[in-house]
């Protein structure tokens, strides 16, 4: 395979001891038969656009592949590290070698530097993230401290990915579909139990709410349960339990902060407040459903 000019230090200028040995080609490429080129097993992308690598190819079909995919030497195969859409790419636009550094490394390298590569240079969706900082701890014992380290970004945010994984399958789904975005899931996630959060991204769908909006929501639902939660004076009577569950819940279908209220007698009220034009009229719309 003949030596190619260096077009830069790719990833290995990303990742600290991304390779196990300094070579003195470390900023060479070579040119890599496409039939010998495997799938990276730990691909943290799980879906490829297939419009996106349509267009991929045409380009490539035209101009070649300008950014060389990352392998390491795998027996007499090749495995990608990172590039695998250029690699599909090539193989659609029919070109039977394509310009890839050669690494050293290790698997737990390799799921470390597909990572860095995919948050760096493709648009993961967030669930695909989380997932992939996710199997870096379980598959090789890492704390989120020294993911951190390892991918440059603060624990804050790996910890605010994480923990998108703690959100209902169907949420999670909207995620990856990006019917919702980001911001509207870390909303939910202030919210305790699941169903009310099920509750919360119906209301999103139906109405798209900005994150804004769902914020202001989840707010006003945690301020009805802190209240429900404070004691109350003993003159005053207790709300029954089913009442509190129906007040929340009628909060979170119309998402504004329904005021109930009821008597010793079983008499009472619901007032459902407005503060805008177009806030009565979608409210109007959710009960003209109704009938």
């Amino acid at each position: 395979m003949a030596k190619k000019a260096a077009l830069g230090k790719g990833l290995g200028a990303l990742i600290d001891n991304a390779n196990d040995t300094k070579s003195k080609h470390n900023d060479m490429f070579d040119e890599v038969e496409v039939s010998l080129i495997e799938a990276n097993p730990y691909q943290p992308r799980t879906v490829f656009e297939e419009q996106a690598l349509e267009e991929l190819a045409e380009s490539i079909a035209k101009i070649g592949v300008i950014s060389p995919v990352t392998l390491r030497k795998q027996g007499d195969k090749y495995q990608i590290i990172a590039g695998e859409r250029r690699f599909r790419a090539s193989k659609k636009a029919g070109l039977e070698k394509i310009p890839a550094y050669i690494r050293k490394a290790g698997d737990d390298s390799m799921l470390e530097m597909a990572l860095v590569e995919n948050i760096q240079r493709e648009d993961l969706d967030a669930i695909e993230i989380a997932l992939s900082y996710q199997r870096l701890m379980d598959e090789f014992d890492l704390t989120q401290d020294v993911v951190s380290k390892r991918v440059g970004k603060k624990r804050a945010t790996i910890a605010n990915y994480l923990r998108l994984l703690k959100l209902p399958a169907e949420i999670q789904l909207g995620i990856r579909d990006r019917k919702i975005q980001m911001g509207h899931a870390r909303a939910m996630l202030g919210i305790d139990d699941a169903q009310t959060q099920l509750m919360v991204y119906e209301q999103i769908m139906e109405y798209d709410f900005s994150v804004r909006k769902v914020e202001e929501i989840v707010r006003e639902l945690n301020e009805e349960s802190r209240e429900e939660s404070e004691p109350v004076p003993v003159p005053r009577k207790k709300l029954p339990e089913e009442y509190k569950a129906l007040k929340k819940h009628l909060s979170s279908f119309f998402g504004v902060k329904v005021a109930f209220s009821r008597d010793e007698k079983g008499e009472g009220k619901i007032s459902i407040p407005f503060s805008s034009d177009e806030e009565l009229e979608r409210i109007i719309s959710i009960l003209d459903k109704l009938q």
